[in-house]
């Protein structure tokens, strides 16, 4: 695979178009079985409904956000034209250029230019074309934006600053286009990291994030853009920020994951049931920082085990604080080591992603072991 840095930008946002076009083949969510993840139910329910994909519901999160806040901008690489994966179609023909432009392919620039205009009031909205691309603005993100508001005092701020970036596995990926980067910024005080499974979650995070008054990094889990599809609501709603969901009351073991995890997590949980009559109980983080070790402890007090699972690296992944806070607050309770089932440690592979993923049977084998220790 090539790298980005060497093509021009019209060859790689065709290059970048087919993998997401690709990815809709090789990585389908299957949300009509009966252990199908989907949004809150609760969330909006007074709301007209109509049925979106990811994108469309984070599309449309944008849109209300822009219609309600006239300093919004939305900016990045390729998004006046909609983005490669399709995000921010139409949004410049209906806000037009000023506030809906394209920037050159420099991240550190992104993410700068994104921090100036923050600190003057304005609510920024940057894309990064792909999470694994977020790295040369990383200095800009953790040692400005996340620290603007402490190191003066409270006077200045960036507050309604968000970084979006499609995260994760897509199939095909590889080395610089299926990475998961969220434990690098759960490092960071000052930033918050959330993380949408469902159009639901996604269209009410985004809009919670957007308005809120720390910087966010919002990461979109690209494999569900098009595959996870259901009913959202139409209007504005927002889902708060830090709270997490219990997907599915279960008595003998909990699972926790976050974003297209989740959909991974529910098929083992459902095996589990059918195969064994383990009962799971699984739930969604949403937002890893700060996380909802509230909801979690009560969770692991009740059923005595815990597995936490993610596509990253085990190593300091971000399954560690959770384990780690989880042993602080819950030993008593315990019935069994807490499992993290996570990518390996290596660089994310191309034609052995099948067996980097923790995918439905490496979790199904944890629950078994954990249940049965």
């Amino acid at each position: 695979m090539f790298s980005r840095k060497v093509l021009t930008p019209s060859l790689f946002s065709r290059f970048a178009t087919t993998l997401v076009q690709r990815s809709v083949k090789t990585t389908p969510v299957s949300l009509g079985s009966p252990y199908a993840i989907r949004g809150d139910p609760s969330v909006a329910s007074g709301q007209v409904k109509e049925k979106m994909n990811l994108f469309t519901a984070i599309n449309s999160a944008m849109s209300i956000a822009m219609e309600n806040d006239p300093t919004a901008c939305i900016f990045g690489e390729d998004v006046a034209f909609g983005g490669v994966f399709r995000c921010t179609t139409g949004l410049r023909e209906k806000f037009g250029e000023k506030r809906v432009f394209n920037t050159p392919l420099c991240e550190q620039g992104i993410a700068g230019f994104a921090i100036g205009m923050a600190s003057m009031g304005v609510t920024a909205i940057a894309e990064m074309q792909f999470a694994d691309y977020i790295f040369p603005a990383f200095d800009q993100i953790v040692n400005e934006a996340a620290k603007y508001r402490f190191r003066s005092g409270g006077e200045f701020n960036v507050g309604s600053l968000t970084f979006r970036a499609p995260y994760g596995a897509v199939g095909h990926g590889a080395l610089y286009h299926s990475q998961s980067p969220e434990a690098y910024f759960c490092h960071t005080p000052g930033l918050k990291v959330v993380v949408p499974s469902t159009p639901i979650e996604a269209k009410g995070l985004l809009l919670a994030s957007i308005r809120d008054k720390n910087p966010v990094i919002f990461l979109e889990p690209k494999w569900l853009y098009r595959s996870a599809v259901e009913e959202v609501p139409i209007g504005d709603y927002e889902i708060e920020l830090g709270k997490a969901r219990v997907v599915k009351e279960g008595s003998d073991i909990t699972i926790v994951g976050w974003g297209a995890q989740l959909h991974v997590l529910a098929d083992a949980c459902e095996k589990a049931r059918e195969d064994q009559g383990i009962s799971c109980e699984l739930i969604d983080l949403r937002t890893l920082l700060p996380w909802d070790r509230e909801t979690v402890a009560q969770s692991v007090k009740k059923t005595g085990r815990l597995i936490i699972s993610h596509e990253a690296p085990k190593t300091c992944g971000f399954s560690a604080e959770i384990s780690a806070a989880i042993q602080e607050e819950c030993f008593l309770h315990l019935e069994a080591p807490i499992q993290r089932v996570c990518g390996y440690d290596t660089p994310f592979p191309l034609i052995f992603e099948k067996f980097y993923v923790p995918d439905a049977f490496k979790n199904l084998q944890a629950i078994n072991e954990t249940v049965n220790y």
